[in-house]
């Protein structure tokens, strides 16, 4: 196993990952991941939101389980178990790896933004994906789990955080969810849940659009208002 990596309760777990900007491109350079740019999205005002490139057809979300908690403990219960395989409407990935939701939250954008285009050719990661979209939900996430390179490259970025890198063994509490659109509709994609959740339908607007936040974060955000937490952030992925 790769430095740092270790078996916790039986189940391979890595070091988290931050959710910025400088992370993710790290990240999506270890997965030969190409022309995709990462922006702190630090509020939803018009005007703070004016700054970030459009448009914005993937968001990754972190936040404090006291936020995760209110926002989808009731809505957990009502998605069905996903037992598909290929990669239509999505392709879904179930998180059977520690501490790796932020590299499933990566993953799930990039394989299926503009259907999954930029990942380069031939690379380690497109092999990978063209091999899990043929196999069953266990099958696809044994293979994520045994899979040497995902592990390299979530450990080789986790250590590129601005923040103390934390031991695996400790508790996170933090939640990693990622929204795409795809073919004009808006996916939450969370391994740890039983399959992806469809938000909704967005034609021609972004993710950033008054629709696409009332489609993605803004539950979240409402509940981060109310909640007592140790934080929020959104990536948007351009």
């Amino acid at each position: 196993m790769s430095q740092g990596v270790q078996i916790i309760n039986g189940k391979k777990t890595f070091i988290p990952l931050e959710n910025n900007p400088e992370v993710h491109t790290h990240l999506c350079k270890n997965l030969s991941v190409t022309d995709l740019t990462f922006h702190d999205v630090l509020s939803i005002t018009p005007e703070m939101l004016s700054f970030i490139p459009r448009p914005v057809n993937a968001l990754i979300l972190l936040c404090d389980q006291p936020i995760y908690k209110a926002t989808r403990s009731k809505v957990e219960p009502t998605i069905p178990e996903y037992t598909e395989s290929g990669d239509k409407p999505v392709i879904w990935m179930r998180q059977t790896i520690g501490h790796a939701c932020g590299l499933m939250a990566l993953l799930h954008v990039v394989v299926n933004l503009d259907n999954g285009n930029h990942v380069t050719a031939g690379s380690e990661l497109k092999k990978l994906v063209e091999q899990a979209v043929q196999l069953g939900p266990k099958e696809r996430a044994e293979l994520l789990y045994n899979s040497k390179f995902l592990e390299e490259a979530h450990m080789d970025a986790a250590s590129e955080g601005s923040s103390i890198v934390p031991l695996p063994q400790d508790e996170c509490g933090f939640h990693f969810v990622a929204f795409v659109k795809k073919d004009n509709k808006v996916w939450e994609l969370n391994g740890g849940l039983n399959g992806p959740l469809l938000r909704g339908d967005l034609d021609k607007e972004d993710l950033l659009s008054d629709r696409g936040l009332d489609l993605t974060v803004r539950d979240f955000l409402c509940s981060a208002e109310k909640e007592v937490h140790r934080g929020i952030s959104i990536v948007a992925v351009v």
